[in-house]
């Protein structure tokens, strides 16, 4: 029984700017760390091959040292490997899969999909009918030949494509590179193994979007798998199997603040996310000084904690209570300062630098405070 490892959307290369540099370090490994799992996963599930539905590659200007260390990534599983270029990677006259052959990067069992035609892998009777972008946009079907495309009698036919299936994405996907929502069926595939997609996506029965291997983005679209896929003979229905592979599990919350008990949720549910998280939290709304003490308390050792986490709090105002008041024991001048600033805060907008003046006087009274009774 034919079986094949479906993974796409790698982008090597990528460069996380927008996190601290650590953060983004770790970020960056864990793509590499990615494809030896994979390649592990292939192993461990006796593959006939693994099939890379495009986007290897971020960029067509990687660095050398990148384009060496992805195709070192492989070495673990010596069946072949079928990569396809994407968008992000076409295959130009001169692009980053022209530089890999030049470095002497690419080992004898991967198979560069530079053309599109049929890769016909003999003792794993699979053909594979190939889709690759030869430019970052097109606006026709390029998988409209494989109705065309012969394979050797009892060979598995399987697409591999790069695009986006027409119908059947969100209405925010662009409109380039499509493919039929029937291609399967009409270009009698046993499967199509699609990438462009970032989160695993039946499309019918035959037709998958398996993802990128490691999550990138702040997007809850089931990214962080790779499929492994059986048919048992040519015709039959395939059994995908869905197996999850990232390492680093990204969350991105908008949360609004108006009472003691929506703080106290926010931090239980922080707490319970793993170390390999990766959060982006905003939060609105209003906030006591009291809860904004407990919450930079929290927000800290989170920071700690986790594989990153970025909190934008400008649109939280300080709302404080006259206990929190009466806690800061602030009078005469001081204490005018106070009431002024809670005025400013009472009148609706957004005044991050009331807040902050507020927050930083109630820090220092509070740091007072713990001084005289010590």
């Amino acid at each position: 029984m034919p079986k094949f490892l479906h993974t796409a959307d790698w982008q090597m290369g990528r460069a996380f700017t927008r996190f601290e540099t650590e953060d983004g370090a770790a970020l960056v490994e864990a793509r590499f760390e990615a494809i030896e799992t994979l390649a592990q996963l292939a192993n461990e599930h006796q593959c006939d091959a693994v099939l890379v539905a495009g986007d290897v590659f971020d960029a067509q200007t990687v660095s050398d040292r990148t384009i060496r260390r992805v195709f070192n990534a492989t070495k673990a599983f010596a069946g072949p490997w079928v990569m396809l270029p994407g968008n992000h990677d076409a295959a130009l006259a001169e692009s980053v899969w022209t530089r890999a052959q030049r470095l002497g990067a690419v080992p004898e069992n991967v198979h560069l999909a530079l053309q599109p035609g049929v890769i016909n892998l003999e003792p794993q009777r699979l053909s594979i009918l190939c889709a690759p972008l030869t430019q970052r946009h097109t606006y026709g079907d390029l998988t409209d030949p494989f109705s065309g495309y012969e394979s050797p009698e009892g060979f598995l036919r399987v697409g591999l494509a790069h695009g986006s299936v027409q119908g059947l994405l969100p209405d925010e996907i662009d409109s380039t590179n499509p493919i039929a929502p029937n291609r399967a069926e009409a270009s009698r595939l046993d499967y199509l193994a699609l990438g462009d997609w970032h989160g695993t996506k039946q499309i019918d029965e035959r037709t998958w979007y398996s993802g990128t291997p490691e999550p990138e983005r702040f997007r809850n679209n089931e990214a962080g798998n790779a499929l492994i896929v059986e048919v048992p003979e040519a015709g039959a229905a395939p059994t995908v199997t869905r197996l999850p592979t990232g390492r680093y599990q990204w969350h991105q919350w908008r949360e609004t603040l108006a009472v003691q008990s929506d703080l106290e949720q926010l931090l239980e549910r922080l707490n319970a996310l793993p170390e390999s998280a990766v959060v982006d939290l905003r939060l609105e709304g209003s906030i006591t000084l009291a809860g904004e003490e407990t919450l930079l308390k929290a927000l800290s050792v989170a920071e700690a904690r986790f594989r990153s986490l970025r909190c934008e709090r400008s649109g939280l105002q300080l709302a404080p209570t006259d206990e929190d008041i009466a806690a800061l024991k602030a009078d005469g001048y001081v204490g005018e300062v106070v009431e002024s600033l809670r005025e400013r805060q009472k009148e609706g907008a957004q005044d991050d630098a009331a807040r902050d003046a507020l927050a930083i006087l109630a820090g220092l009274l509070r740091e007072r405070e713990q001084e005289a009774s010590q």
